[in-house]
């Protein structure tokens, strides 16, 4: 009866509703009595013997009322803000233990684990909400054959994802409350696809409306926008705000320092990133503000991305601290030519459809559009990638982005029947030709996205991880060589202040000791030249697991683990999503430069020890390689990104389109502007008086200030910072 009442219901935008739903009692928002409180509280994660344990925090205060406040929780670690989040939701050990309470809820008798939904978006949770509904191995969401685990979306949103199970009360399921998300977040279209065969962004709103039907009074989101097209982060920032206004439920999210904090949040909290136990600033975002504004400069950069999150003008380029037209990956402000080579990828009309036997059902995810050819219109998609390209991928979620990247690593079964070639050869043998094989494809593409997070054995050591990039499959056993243990070695050092226990290296010592000592020192050559032969100092890695590093040390691993072989394609799907912000400009730092530069403290990029001592092992991605990069956040694009395309909703039966950009995305906002077709709106700076009285006003009054550009001051910063940078070491 509920599926037929869905099937008559039109869809309604979340702008024109007056009136979502109601999860909770009048009377009790009007409660002054606060529906979280921390006072004093000290957390451990499994021990509260202070002799063997550090604190995941220390010494905190949080009130959260049951109305009227809304909270986003900022840190420079992902881990942080995630054990943050589930210290609300009453995970860990808090010491003593009445320093955390829940007096709304023990007023109202409501245990807190039910009234309390914590929704993390990382791969660990596998798929929707902790339950077996995702595929098993990678390939399985593409595949015609269903089996009979495969749950529909709406079998998961009811609850129906069980064998067998237990027969359920007549009122169990709120269907007006089921109605009402299902058409707020978009999920019509979607409620007969099996839940495996969903993109990321409509598996991120399925698990939101998941998590509303449990009708919680507090939802903790960890990450919510990351991953999203800009269009469904405005749509579902837009959900949330009227969910947040109307405290059906109260909403608390977790934000990386950079990105924008939504217009609607009233509330900052903000982990100081020295110790990452305590809290740094606490209260309105105009408190936070005042305190900002009071102070100078410091934390490499993490008062100013702060700055940036409240005034929304993360996505403004700015020049690169590192000096005059450099963005933050020490690339020029203008492209340098790189000579390209032959065809690797190459579609000639491709289009992938599923119930292609039933005309009704039949439905196009890619190429679903006609397209000028030679002067010819021409059905399909039509794209090559040649050798020494930087591809950027775009569109919105559920546009055929993640499809389009399983034609060419060979994960989707139609590859074997369309028009495709890759490295020259189709997957099946023609006249005169073998087809290549998935075991050479996968030795000559390094691909890091979160679908391979999700399927990526965890038991796997740190070394092997990096070393399975050499295997034919990750449980394979690797084909290793001097060179490539060389290889392995010098990443590990590289990334040890991130991955290993101790946060160091040889190599961290040498560089700690020149910086003492100055660039002439007897023995750093010797040193230097006896990591070629020993790695006593890397025994970390042969014990600490994939699954024992936080979530952010796991996707550097999988983009490490894309690099290292050298490989002729590499794959970037989102591969920077999910990590904290100092960690992912490193990354950009080494892909395109390797060993050769550093950053130092100062955010000042220098030439590295190995680079002074020309013993440079891995240079950054070679102008012989090709580069297939997607994401929606330009803080996550690679500077060396030359070429774009930008793929259409399925439904608009638009081609796709593509360009060049004339430089790093980050120095060319105008580039990102025509990738997604948004109105070209230079920034405007505010006066230095407006950002303090911005500070003074009260929440009504700052919801109205229009504060979208930077202030005066901070554009002065910047300038500063120019003038004090020098040039770029040579590479």
């Amino acid at each position: 009866m509920f599926r037929a009442q869905l099937r008559r219901r039109p869809f309604v935008y979340t702008q024109n509703l007056t009136r979502l739903f109601r999860l909770s009692s009048t009377s009790a928002l009007g409660s002054d009595t606060p529906l979280i409180r921390l006072q004093n509280a000290t957390i451990y994660k499994d021990s509260i013997d202070r002799n063997n344990a550090s604190p995941l925090f220390s010494d905190l205060n949080f009130s959260l009322p049951p109305a009227g406040e809304h909270w986003a929780i900022l840190s420079a670690t992902s881990s942080t803000r995630t054990d943050l989040l589930k210290v609300l939701s009453g995970r860990y050990l808090c010491t003593p233990p009445q320093a955390r309470s829940y007096p709304h809820l023990l007023r109202n008798n409501t245990p807190h684990h039910r009234a309390i939904g914590y929704i993390g978006f990382d791969a660990e949770r596998s798929g929707l909400g902790g339950t077996a509904v995702k595929g098993e191995y990678l390939s399985q969401r593409y595949e015609a054959h269903r089996e009979v685990t495969d749950w529909s979306l709406l079998d998961y949103l009811e609850g129906n994802t069980e064998l067998n199970a237990l027969e359920k009360p007549a009122d169990y399921l709120d269907t007006h409350l089921l109605t009402n998300v299902i058409a707020n977040l978009n999920l019509d279209p979607l409620l007969h696809l099996p839940v495996s065969n969903l993109s990321n962004g409509q598996t991120r709103r399925a698990r939101i409306a998941k998590a509303l039907l449990a009708k919680p009074e507090l939802l903790l989101l960890d990450g919510p926008f990351m991953g999203l097209d800009p269009m469904t982060t405005l749509h579902i920032s837009s959900f949330l705000q009227q969910m947040a206004e109307q405290s059906n439920p109260n909403i608390v999210l977790s934000l990386r320092v950079g990105d924008d904090v939504p217009a609607w949040i009233t509330h900052l909290l903000v982990i100081d990133p020295d110790t990452n136990t305590k809290i740094r600033y606490q209260g309105t975002k105009g408190s936070v503000w005042e305190g900002l504004h009071n102070v100078r400069g410091g934390d490499e950069g993490f008062n100013p991305s702060l700055r940036k999150s409240i005034t929304g003008i993360s996505a403004r380029p700015s020049r690169a601290k590192t000096g005059r037209h450099l963005s933050r990956d020490g690339l020029p402000h203008d492209h340098l030519p790189i000579p390209l080579g032959e065809p690797l990828v190459e579609m000639q009309g491709v289009k992938v459809s599923y119930g292609v036997d039933n005309q009704s059902s039949k439905r196009t995810v890619l190429g679903n559009w006609s397209e000028s050819v030679d002067g010819t219109e021409k059905e399909g998609l039509w794209w090559n990638v040649r050798r020494g390209e930087r591809w950027g991928v775009f569109g919105p979620n559920g546009s055929g982005k993640t499809t389009l990247l399983s034609l060419i690593t060979s994960d989707h079964p139609q590859t074997y029947g369309l028009p495709i070639k890759l490295f020259g050869r189709s997957r099946i043998p023609s006249s005169g030709q073998l087809g290549i094989s998935i075991f050479e494809l996968q030795s000559r593409i390094g691909h890091s996205s979160p679908e391979v997070h999700t399927y990526f054995p965890k038991h796997l050591s740190v070394r092997r991880v990096l070393e399975s990039a050499w295997a034919d499959t990750p449980l394979s056993k690797p084909q290793l060589t001097r060179q490539k243990d060389i290889r392995v070695d010098t990443f590990l050092r590289w990334f040890a202040p991130e991955l290993s226990p101790t946060k160091t290296s040889e190599l961290q010592i040498i560089a700690s000791k020149l910086r003492r000592t100055g660039p002439v020192h007897p023995d750093i050559k010797r040193r230097l030249e006896r990591l070629r032969t020993a790695n006593d100092d890397l025994d970390w890695a042969d014990t600490i697991t994939f699954r024992d590093v936080p979530f952010s040390s796991q996707r550097l691993l999988l983009f490490l683990r894309a690099l290292i072989s050298e490989p002729d394609l590499i794959i970037l799907d989102e591969a920077l999503s999910g990590m904290d912000k100092a960690v992912r400009e490193k990354c950009l730092l080494f892909l395109a430069h390797g060993e050769k530069l550093e950053y130092k403290h100062n955010q000042k990029i220098v030439n590295s020890v190995p680079m002074t001592n020309n013993m440079v092992n891995f240079g950054g991605i070679q102008d012989t390689q090709a580069l297939l990069t997607i994401s929606h956040s330009t803080e996550d694009i690679p500077g060396c990104i030359r070429q774009w395309i930008c793929l259409p909703e399925p439904s608009e039966a638009k081609p796709a389109r593509v360009g060049e950009l004339p430089g790093p995305l980050e120095l060319h906002r105008d580039g990102w502007e025509e990738i997604w077709n948004l109105p070209n709106n230079k920034p405007q700076k505010i006066s230095r008086l407006r950002s303090d009285r911005y500070a003074k006003l009260d929440q009504k009054a700052r919801e109205e200030e229009d504060i979208e550009n930077g202030s005066e001051k901070e554009g002065q910063e910047e300038d500063a910072t120019d003038k004090a940078s020098s040039s770029l070491p040579s590479s």
